[in-house]
């Protein structure tokens, strides 16, 4: 099975909204700062950093460190979300899936495939063979379906024998599936195979225009997002059912939390955390799932805010709810894992492009949240101008504009051209 080469960090909503707050200059606080490290014309900084990503919840490769320290998935999740209580969690969730960026839903044709018009109610199931008309009729084999939108919001089913056939046309948004059976989406950028239903879904007044979204339970999602963001193949079982049980949590809030009119509820990407449908299910993550089957974590009877992360150094960082705490993580560390601590330059140019700032002359760390080693994750970063201009910028902006792994980072050395 292919594998990500990294664990990727969880960015949700609420950290792509304050990001995007984050990009503006404020006035400098009256904070006392470091001494400031001058800044040559063209000069490149070094960092040294620790962690990869926001740092609140829990860490993934701390899960594996917890579980080979011998922690069962229970002991983990509630190290990570203390004070949260134990609940269950069922139904269905939708994603959009980022990669169909077609206005078309294609699919192979397979065994049970029907297809299913969204305002009538009505299901159809779909031939395995079509006649062909002409002098010598005969019966064909469909090698493919797909939704396409038609005038007067309605949609049009078509099958591919040599070419495209319109089949049914009917009003309202449509969808294919296959009785829970995988069924493979053909898109921009290859094959990919989920399970329950796949929706030609129209964006909230736009007719015209089609997003594809995979309609499936949530333990199904859970199979194909378990083992996109941590290494199935080869962590440790109770740090997998950590992420399992985190994963499942988080998509039963973001679903609870979506916009009614919205015709989706979670996304396929890191801004969401990350789906591969069938195709990316592994033996180990379905055991997971199915070991730790409907169980989340709770908070006032409603599913916790379970933010995770890939690695948050040695400390966890504080999140918008009592149950995200910044505590010192003595499982974070169990390897040289290359995020839990990491090196980075940046140059005086791209500071000044990003935040157009002519003639960058220092820049220094203003304020840090007080945990860990150089008194933790940056806050703001100062930044003056040869004019006099003296401004900050949030430690999530810095990181964003610049790519940075986390906000916990130390300027090490600055060096002229």
């Amino acid at each position: 099975m292919p594998h990500r080469h990294a664990v990727r960090p969880l960015l949700t909503a609420l950290a792509a909204a304050a990001l995007a707050s984050a990009a503006f200059l404020v006035p400098a606080s009256p904070a006392a700062a470091a001494d400031p490290w001058p800044v040559p014309d063209h000069a490149t900084i070094s960092l040294d950093g620790r962690g990869f990503g926001h740092g609140h919840g829990l860490s993934q490769y701390g899960a594996e460190g917890a579980a080979q320290a011998g922690l069962t998935y229970r002991q983990i999740i509630d190290f990570y979300y203390p004070g949260t209580q134990w609940g269950t969690s069922g139904g269905s969730v939708k994603v959009l899936i980022t990669k169909d960026t077609s206005k078309d839903v294609v699919v192979d044709a397979r065994t049970g495939l029907t297809v299913h018009f969204l305002e009538s109610g009505r299901t159809w199931k779909l031939p395995a063979q079509v006649r062909r008309h002409g002098p010598r009729s005969s019966r064909v084999e469909v090698r493919r379906w797909r939704i396409l939108p038609a005038a007067g919001g309605r949609s049009a089913v078509s099958y591919k024998t040599g070419g495209w056939h319109e089949w049914k046309v009917a009003r309202g948004d449509a969808e294919l599936a296959a009785g829970g059976q995988p069924v493979a989406l053909h898109t921009p950028h290859g094959v990919v195979a989920y399970r329950g239903a796949l929706r030609s879904a129209s964006p909230s007044g736009s007719p015209a225009d089609r997003d594809t979204v995979n309609v499936v339970s949530l333990e199904g999602y859970l199979r194909g997002v378990v083992p996109s963001e941590v290494y199935a193949s080869t962590w440790h079982a109770e740090a997998i059912r950590a992420q399992a049980v985190a994963a499942r949590t988080y998509a039963a809030y973001e679903r609870a939390h979506a916009p009614s009119s919205r015709h989706y509820q979670l996304c396929d990407t890191a801004h969401c955390q990350v789906y591969g449908g069938y195709s990316a299910e592994y033996p180990t993550s379905d055991d997971a799932v199915a070991t730790t089957a409907h169980q989340v974590i709770t908070s006032g009877g409603e599913p916790a805010f379970a933010q995770f992360t890939a690695s948050n150094g040695g400390w966890t960082s504080a999140g918008a709810f009592d149950y995200l705490p910044a505590q010192q993580d003595p499982y974070d560390g169990w390897t040289n894992q290359g995020h839990q601590t990491w090196s980075a330059t940046v140059t005086a140019d791209d500071i000044e492009k990003a935040y157009n700032i002519e003639n960058l002359t220092s820049i220094d760390i203003e304020t840090r949240d007080g945990n860990g080693e150089w008194g933790g994750r940056a806050e703001t970063v100062r930044l003056t101008s040869s004019s006099g201009w003296t401004g900050t910028v949030t430690g999530d902006s810095f990181r964003s504009h610049f790519d940075l792994r986390s906000t916990w980072f130390e300027i090490t050395a600055v060096d002229p051209q």
